[in-house]
């Protein structure tokens, strides 16, 4: 009787639908060899596999014996740095890193700074944080680092998984750590002057008076209190937080 997602004799984590034993490796990796864990000597297509189907974690730098799928010969692993295998994917080894990338290499460049690898059209045109790769995402709080998924770099610098940043902007448009702008907002911020400009305030507000603070460019400004948005007189964003009480103009006071 074939396991759930596989053929008979599949290891957990095997393809759904896998008809050729898991030759073709798993939904993680596409591989031809099962992994030997050391901790427990059950056999996985990859340590993800493992560590989802088991209630401890497989170390691969542990792991010295691999089973063809095709033949099922247990083998010594042969791993220069790693200890990882995978098909299609182009993968470097980054010596900053210390790990291995998805690639091809020629696409990526270490930025020794935010001590991560970013794609050739980030180099000198992002904000650089020290370590910032060793920052758990902010969104979903895991590691990004060693992360399977991509990691975006927003304009403050800060970086979120490639996923959780399509998600993040469903709902809003600023970075969830310095509530930066984590897109170029120029377009909206352009109508939204056309909206203030056709949406008088009541008479009662239309000389109320409040300090804001930019959350894009720090600076401070008194401009005339609206419900829709109150514009920086510096960069001219709309993304504001009110920094004090309301208050009328000079003439009305």
């Amino acid at each position: 009787m074939a396991t759930a997602g596989g053929s008979e004799g599949c290891e957990p984590g095997c393809e759904p639908g896998c008809e050729q034993g898991c030759e073709q490796g798993c939904e993680h990796y596409r591989r031809g060899c099962r992994l030997r864990a050391p901790c427990c000597g059950k056999l996985y297509p990859c340590r993800l596999c493992h560590d989802g189907a088991e209630e401890h974690q497989l170390d691969r730098f542990r792991v010295s014996e691999v089973q063809c799928s095709r033949c099922r010969l247990l083998q010594k692993y042969y791993c220069d740095i790693c200890h990882l295998f995978d098909r299609d994917k182009k993968q470097y080894h980054c010596e900053e890193c210390g790990i291995c990338r998805i690639g091809p290499k020629e696409d990526f460049f270490h930025c020794s700074k935010c001590n991560l690898c970013l794609s050739l059209s980030l180099q000198g045109k992002h904000k650089c944080i020290e370590n910032v790769s060793r920052q758990d995402c902010p969104i979903c709080l895991e590691d990004i680092h060693t992360s399977r998924v991509g990691a975006h770099v927003l304009p403050c610098g800060h970086l979120l998984h490639r996923t959780c940043y399509d998600e993040m902007l469903k709902e809003g448009y600023r970075c969830p750590l310095c509530m930066h702008s984590a897109l170029d907002m120029t377009r909206y911020w352009r109508q939204l002057d056309n909206e203030v400009a056709q949406t008088p305030m009541p008479t009662e507000y239309q000389n109320m008076m409040v300090e804001i603070l930019c959350n894009d460019c720090n600076a401070r400004s008194t401009v005339q209190f609206h419900l829709l948005g109150m514009k920086c007189q510096s960069c001219e964003s709309y993304n504001t937080a009110q920094d004090g009480r309301c208050r009328l103009s000079l003439e009305e006071q």
